[in-house]
């Protein structure tokens, strides 16, 4: 059974958190029994994928030996070569099950939801080698790492964030508001995803003039598909958000208007947030900081220039091993350059006046140029 996919699972989820919502409402919190719950929905979701079942639960050993070990590691010695030997063979399971399908291989190695469960485990032992996470409770853990709304396609949470909820639970008065926010969230996941992004795939993606060959209907395919992956995603992300909620989980926001954005930054900091903002602090930082420390570049703009590169070049091909996501990465990141080059320039020289009507003419610019990359996404131009 795939996630959020059909009303059988949404009911499914109403009955089992019966308990938790009417406990919640008395102020109190069941983080036994949600863990409880998320086994069960794992189970339901996995039960007709059996293999992909047990990638999972070693998958789940293999991290949580790699997090533990780590953390004691660092605790008697804080060796670079045991943080980057942690890192990778974080991320191995991952590549694995990217690489093999490739070369037409059969793998037993995947599942769905790997590559966030690992984004999740890369940030808490990178964290842990900032000394920003100094103990890992076994139980929350797992509870993070399995969190049954967010399993399969985010969003992206922090394991500290996560485990101040835990922590803390919401009064009465506070889980009343949690339960409205979550409910107002999964009904609008329901308005994006199964009516606005059905309509807009029915009627104007799968209509036969879209799918000519010819530039109109490429144009017209553009806007669509581009709307498309927003109210799909964004119903999805909704639907994850909102049953956090009644779970006493703030899980983060992962969009926010994206198309009002005013530039290609502001439109990464409102299309799919977490895993734009885990990119940036651990890969674009990351190698920002890495390269100036060691001073291997002077010119600050290079070096970001270069992050900028390295940083969409890995998410293009975290989307797939195919040249059509690599391109979209590249192409966001050369986006990225001609902007801080404008945006400097304009600096200079006040080319571009901050008024209301410019403000407008930039989401414009803006819109089609995440539209175009969206289209490159497609693989329609390939």
């Amino acid at each position: 059974m795939t996630p959020y996919a059909t009303f059988y699972y949404f009911a499914i989820v109403a009955v089992l958190l019966a308990p938790t919502i009417i406990a919640g409402l008395r102020g109190k919190s069941l983080h036994i029994y949600n863990s409880i719950v998320t086994v069960i929905i794992l189970a339901i979701v996995f039960a007709s994928k059996p293999a992909q079942a047990v990638s999972l639960i070693l998958f789940t050993i293999w991290q949580t030996a790699l997090v533990i070990g780590y953390l004691r590691m660092r605790k008697r010695n804080n060796s670079a070569g045991a943080f980057y030997a942690a890192v990778v063979l974080s991320i191995l399971p991952l590549v694995l099950a990217k690489v093999i399908p490739f070369f037409q291989l059969a793998t037993p190695i995947g599942f769905l939801g790997i590559s966030y469960l690992t984004f999740k485990t890369v940030q808490m032992i990178m964290e842990i080698r900032d000394g920003q996470i100094k103990e890992v409770s076994l139980p929350v853990f797992l509870q993070f790492l399995l969190f049954f709304p967010t399993i399969t396609s985010g969003p992206i949470d922090r394991y500290r964030r996560y485990l101040k909820d835990v922590q803390t639970a919401p009064s009465r008065e506070q889980y009343q508001d949690l339960l409205y926010a979550g409910l107002n969230r999964i009904f609008r996941g329901f308005l994006y995803k199964f009516i606005i992004g059905y309509l807009i795939n029915q009627y104007v993606i799968q209509a036969g003039f879209v799918k000519e060959d010819t530039f109109a209907a490429t144009l017209v395919y553009m806007y669509a598909y581009s709307l498309y992956l927003f109210f799909d995603f964004a119903g999805y992300s909704a639907f994850a958000v909102g049953v956090s909620y009644l779970m006493g989980i703030k899980t983060p926001e992962n969009f926010n208007k994206p198309f009002l954005s005013r530039n290609i930054k502001d439109f990464w900091n409102r299309w799919h947030m977490s895993l734009s903002f885990w990119f940036r602090d651990y890969v674009y930082m990351r190698f920002v900081f890495f390269m100036t420390k060691k001073k291997i570049i002077k010119d600050r703009y290079a070096i970001s220039y270069m992050g900028f590169f390295l940083n969409f070049f890995i998410m293009g091909i975290w989307h797939g091993l195919h040249i059509h996501y690599v391109i979209y990465g590249l192409y966001h990141a050369l986006l990225f350059i001609l902007f801080d080059l404008f945006e400097r320039e304009n600096k200079k020289r006040k080319f571009w006046p901050n008024n209301k009507w410019m403000h407008a003419l930039a989401i414009i610019i803006t819109f089609h140029a995440v539209c175009f990359g969206f289209l490159i996404f497609s693989g329609r131009l390939n």
